[in-house]
């Protein structure tokens, strides 16, 4: 029974410390980008009311209608992390964990 529960609590506990480390790391970053984000869209609306620049809605509309486009592509891509279940639900529950805390 030992020499199935080994391979098991390795994946399982090496999932968690590794979705605990990615969702510290993401959640700075996408804070970081989020910040940056706004800046650039309060210039953008600044230039656009001062008359400097002139923006396209119909392209920017279709530029981020393709990139959710994109978004249905990572669904099949995360069909294949669900099948190796331990590893990738521990890598998960650590990340949400770290995500909520950090």
């Amino acid at each position: 029974m030992g020499e199935f529960l080994s391979p098991i609590l390795y994946q399982v506990g090496i999932g968690g410390i590794g979705g605990f480390i990615v969702g510290f790391a993401f959640k700075k970053i996408s804070k970081l980008l989020l910040i940056l984000i706004g800046i650039f869209l309060i210039a953008l609306i600044y230039l656009g009311t001062q008359g400097i620049i002139s923006i396209n809605y119909e392209a920017l509309f279709a530029a981020i209608g393709n990139m959710l486009g994109m978004a249905g592509s990572a669904f099949s891509w995360l069909v294949h992390v669900i099948a190796l279940l331990p590893f990738a639900g521990s890598f998960i529950a650590g990340f949400v964990i770290c995500f909520k805390l950090g």
